[in-house]
């Protein structure tokens, strides 16, 4: 017993201090960039990461335990031995592994074990589209050709849950200066416009002339679009972010009235999970501003895992709940395979143009990827040569190539293909 006098408030000495033995636990990428989105206000109204009954609820129904609508599961993961030295109730940090930065300080509310059968399971809700016919069939090729599904099952064997408090936004304001956008700086830029309806374009390829023109036709129908690129972690083979910050510049500077164009980055690594995804693009980009989100062919797929519009039916088919504020109310702007058509002399969709297929330029970020990376012609019409400049310096530099692997997106083979199947609980009742 201390003869001391006893600290003010009578709860004895309240040290807030993270430091000493406090436990550390170290952020994957995708992790790092979901912290950074939950900081920012970009995953509102996330305040940290999924308890279990939200994952299970997110996976099965679109909706947070509360309700809310919530496309993809957004969750921390930790190997068994670091989770096992902490208890609940218990305050950890959150290190950045590449130079041990500490990003946040976390509070531990839950923490729950993510077994292989569970990692299956999220697999098979978030990232099997509605052409694969059974679990068995989408496993065949998964594991191997699904990036997104990789990162799941090579998550650690504990998810902790809990509201965060994020100290640092990594290297993205410095890096991406001008170009990484919090929410309320968009929002901020939007206002001093005047903009009322604004759409988003994701893009984690260069601009070609494909998405030059679906931003177009945004503008067209809405007050501005928002060029929102993806400054992420991606897949191998990709072009880096600052290239395709350069290739945007270049096409907004020559071929936009620029008073209706605004460009952004956010710090998010690609899931690959397609329709999902394009709704969590949706739900993110309404925090940004946004009243409307461009989903056009294959919208965040890879390989030949989704249908070309899968990711515009997808949201005719979630729930809405009726509760203020619960709902989704970015709505999609949705516009067909669109391409270069040499009978009609510009651009066109499959709704304009009644031409063949031999009469058109399939643009694709894939097949312009893979031209470029083996030195092949690029087709007239593909893209800007102000951009094609940009690109080819980029590639020339490069001493290791990656293969880029076609497939039937890339190639217009099996175009307007949408199929049935793998439904959510909600609409299997």
């Amino acid at each position: 017993m201390s003869n001391l006098i006893e600290p003010h408030g009578g709860k004895g000495l309240t040290v807030c201090l993270l430091e000493g033995d406090a436990k550390k636990i170290p952020l994957s990428p995708r992790a790092k960039g979901d912290l950074i989105m939950i900081g920012n206000g970009g995953f509102s109204p996330l305040t940290g990461f999924m308890a279990k009954d939200d994952w299970k609820s997110v996976c099965d129904d679109f909706l947070l335990s509360d309700g809310t609508f919530w496309p993809v599961p957004v969750c921390l993961d930790a190997s068994k031995a670091d989770a096992d030295g902490i208890s609940v109730g218990e305050e950890i940090a959150l290190v950045d592994p590449g130079n041990n930065e500490i990003m946040a300080t976390m509070k531990v509310t839950e923490k729950y074990e993510m077994t292989e059968a569970d990692k299956r399971y999220e697999c098979e809700k978030v990232f099997m589209g509605e052409g694969t016919a059974t679990a068995e069939e989408f496993w065949k090729i998964a594991e191997d050709d699904h990036p997104g599904v990789q990162m799941v099952m090579n998550q650690k064997e504990v998810n902790l849950a809990g509201p965060v408090k994020v100290l640092s936004e990594g290297e993205y304001p410095v890096k991406y200066k001008g170009i990484y956008h919090r929410p309320a700086d968009a929002r901020k830029i939007f206002e001093e416009k005047g903009w009322k309806e604004i759409a988003a374009l994701q893009l984690r390829n260069p601009m070609h002339r494909s998405h030059e023109h679906l931003a177009k036709i945004a503008i067209e129908v809405c007050d501005g679009v928002y060029i929102h690129s993806l400054v992420g972690n991606l897949k191998p083979g990709d072009i880096p972010a600052e290239v395709r910050v350069k290739c945007i510049d270049a096409l907004v500077k020559n071929y936009f009235v620029e008073d209706h164009v605004v460009q952004g980055g956010y710090p998010l690594d690609m899931r690959y999970a397609g329709p999902r995804e394009a709704l969590l693009h949706a739900t993110f980009r309404q925090n940004y501003g946004c009243s409307r989100m461009i989903i056009g062919r294959d919208h965040a797929g890879v390989g030949d895992f989704y249908g070309m519009f899968e990711a515009q039916t997808i949201f005719d088919r979630i729930p809405y709940p009726s509760e203020p504020g619960k709902a989704l109310l970015c709505k999609p702007l949705k516009i067909d395979w669109t391409f270069y058509c040499y009978k009609c002399d510009g651009m066109a969709s499959l709704r304009t143009c009644p031409h063949s297929k031999e009469d058109r330029v399939l643009l694709s970020g894939t097949m312009l990827r893979k031209c470029l990376s083996e030195g092949t012609p690029i087709p007239d019409h593909f893209g800007r040569e102000e951009v094609l400049e940009i690109l080819r310096e980029y590639y020339s530099g490069l001493t290791e190539k990656v293969e880029i692997k076609t497939h039937k997106a890339a190639t217009g083979d099996d175009h307007k293909k949408c199929r049935k199947g793998n439904l959510p609980a909600f609409l299997s009742k």
